[in-house]
């Protein structure tokens, strides 16, 4: 049985560095407040850059959501981002139970496919089991946004391989209500982003010495080649040794 306290290691103070383009931990150094936020200088655990972060807290708007379980539905008031954008079939989780969102309406009823919140008259959605995931994919200096429907319960794990759109990307942080963690399991349902990376590409079959590399030549691993020239490593090498081992036999006898 794994030891849960080992992988539970949550790493505080994660974020982008623009210099190692990838989200590490960060140490503060000065903090100020800026209206309703904050301006933080940080300093990057891993390269030592120094770089400023500015954060400040999204308007909340109560959007009235008619929220329907089987024959039942209630009328209540939901705390979402103004800036966020809605669409039919987003999931989003609502005391301790997830939610699928089938209508959106605007404040002169009209429906619409997709509405920012601050726009929005009110929704209608239905107890789902299973929750939307957004994902960060990253490749290199470039990102790009995507999301996952999985069971509530389905577990990811912090620096594990998963596979997407037929692809395999390591999981570098998981986002939660709590922070981010860089270890660690943490279940769907706690999960607000996941930010995935390219793995690491691992060199297989690389032919390495003068006989593997002719071979591979035939093979056609290394391009167009049908009449590959045999290494000159071979040429003076065992052919050689076989010679002058006659050739001691022969003195011999």
């Amino acid at each position: 049985m794994e030891d849960e306290d080992v992988d539970e290691e949550f790493v505080e103070n994660v974020t982008d560095c623009p210099s190692c383009g990838d989200y590490c931990g960060h140490s503060i150094l000065k903090e100020r407040k800026a209206g309703e936020g904050s301006n933080y200088l940080l300093k990057c655990d891993e390269c030592g850059h120094v770089h400023t972060l500015e954060l400040r807290p999204p308007k909340m708007l109560l959007i009235p959501f008619l929220l329907s379980e089987g024959a039942n539905t209630r009328l209540e008031e939901i705390e979402i981002d103004d800036d966020e954008e809605l669409h039919i079939g987003d999931i989003f989780e609502h005391d301790d139970a997830s939610w699928e969102i089938n209508r959106i309406e605007t404040k002169t009823g009209n429906s619409r496919t997709k509405l920012v919140a601050s726009k929005i008259g009110r929704a209608n959605a239905v107890r789902s089991d299973v929750v939307m995931v957004r994902l960060t994919l990253t490749r290199g200096e470039f990102s790009d946004s995507d999301s996952i429907f999985v069971e509530r319960e389905k577990m990811f794990k912090a620096g594990s391989i998963m596979e997407h759109n037929r692809q395999k990307w390591k999981i570098r942080a998981i986002h939660t209500g709590a922070g981010r963690t860089m270890t660690g399991r943490v279940p769907a349902h706690d999960i607000k982003r996941i930010y995935l990376h390219e793995p690491p590409r691992v060199e297989e079959n690389i032919p390495r010495t003068p006989r593997e590399r002719r071979q591979a030549w035939k093979e056609g691993r290394l391009g167009e080649n049908p009449n590959p020239v045999v290494p000159d490593a071979e040429k003076s090498g065992k052919p050689k040794q076989q010679k002058q081992g006659r050739r001691q036999k022969k003195k011999r006898r």
